[in-house]
């Protein structure tokens, strides 16, 4: 994925201090009221440390309930963490992790995967609005394995549930991927950053998009899903991933991400756990998307490159009508636009913190 650049640092118009016209991204929302409710819940007492306090004990069995299987859980304070701490556990240093040329871990997470897994590779293969092509896997794992010490083998299918464009892929896809991947020898992790909206659009079941598509390792995201600091990797317990177990904690620890009061964290996970709040927020997320999709589909000027299917819209606008969102102190990321095309290429997010009157109140500064 090209990186982006936001757009209040772009031009010469100061840029309002109202949170309520921040469409750049879902981590700059509050942490959902039932969230801080739990960290002031948890906040009181002396409780053992290190995730040996009792939240902390209690995520294998809430996990498990969720995801419908056996889990072991390890919370820690963000994706770039989650990721490349999972990774480190699943690839070697003198291997690679495939992914798609637009993943995260491929593009923005500052060398954190390639750190934690002391030199593995991270190689990334083009493909349509984000999602990898299973046709595209076999030719790629065997020109990797007929090179042999040539170049490091693939050991981990790394896939991206939802996309960086904003699109999900369907259960089926997941499944046959991860089959290709683990006849190949290769294990399965997913990025969850976005799994609720991902779940959310598919009205699937956790369990449907993660481990019974094949998914050995995930990334569970609790920060855009109304977190405050929390996210966890999730083993999902089989023959390829209890070996893992033993050694994440240590992992966690050498990393500099093991929390003395991990309690606070296993109250967030918990409380987004409890009556699928996650799913609802991020159901609410992907409604307000569709909104300002809907409304974006009327403008004549607009082109929306991508399927919008979780909490992102990616859209191409004519820069006199940027300049005017700028102005009026909306913010949001610019992208490069393909050549050719008048525009520019801009990415809007919504939250569980989204109004349905603030997506009005865009759309009628972009018809204005």
């Amino acid at each position: 994925m090209d990186s982006p650049s936001i757009s209040q640092n772009e031009g010469t118009h100061p840029v309002r201090d109202d949170l309520r016209k921040n469409f750049a991204s879902d981590n700059v929302t509050p942490a959902c009221p039932a969230v801080m409710q739990a960290i002031a819940d948890a906040n009181t007492g002396n409780v053992p440390s290190y995730g040996q306090d009792d939240l902390s004990l209690t995520l294998n069995r809430r996990f498990g309930e969720v995801f419908e299987t056996e889990v072991a859980v390890f919370p820690v304070a963000t994706g770039t963490a989650a990721n490349s701490l999972a990774l480190s556990a699943m690839v070697p240093p003198y291997g690679s992790v495939l992914c798609d040329q637009s993943a995260h871990i491929n593009n923005e997470e500052g060398g954190a995967p390639e750190f934690f897994t002391q030199g593995a590779k991270l190689v990334g293969i083009p493909s349509p609005e984000g999602r990898m092509d299973p046709a595209s896997l076999p030719p790629t794992l065997e020109q990797n394995r007929s090179k042999g010490v040539l170049t490091p083998p693939f050991t981990v299918l790394s896939l991206t549930q939802a996309t960086e464009w904003g699109t999900t892929y369907p259960c089926d896809t997941i499944a046959t991927l991860s089959d290709i991947a683990h006849e190949h020898g290769l294990t399965v992790h997913m990025d969850g950053a976005r799994l609720g909206n991902a779940v959310a659009h598919l009205e699937c079941s956790p369990a449907d998009t993660t481990w019974k598509a094949g998914i050995d390792v995930l990334s569970f995201g609790g920060t855009k899903a109304g977190a405050m600091a929390a996210e966890a990797i999730v083993l999902f317990l089989n023959d390829r991933t209890r070996p893992m177990v033993d050694t994440m904690t240590r992992r966690i620890k050498r990393g500099g991400h093991l929390w003395s009061k991990q309690r606070f964290m296993a109250a967030q996970l918990l409380a987004l756990l409890e009556n699928d709040l996650w799913l609802e927020n991020c159901r609410h997320a992907n409604a307000m998307c569709q909104q300002l999709r809907h409304g974006l589909y009327k403008h004549p000027a607009v082109n929306l490159p991508f399927a919008t299917e979780s909490n992102e819209i990616f859209a191409v606008l004519p820069e006199a009508q940027l300049e005017q969102l700028r102005t009026e102190g909306y913010q949001f990321y610019t992208y490069p636009t393909p050549q050719g095309v008048p525009g520019r290429l801009v990415r809007f997010v919504t939250s569980f913190y989204t109004r349905p009157e603030d997506v009005d109140a865009l759309l009628a500064s972009l018809i204005s």
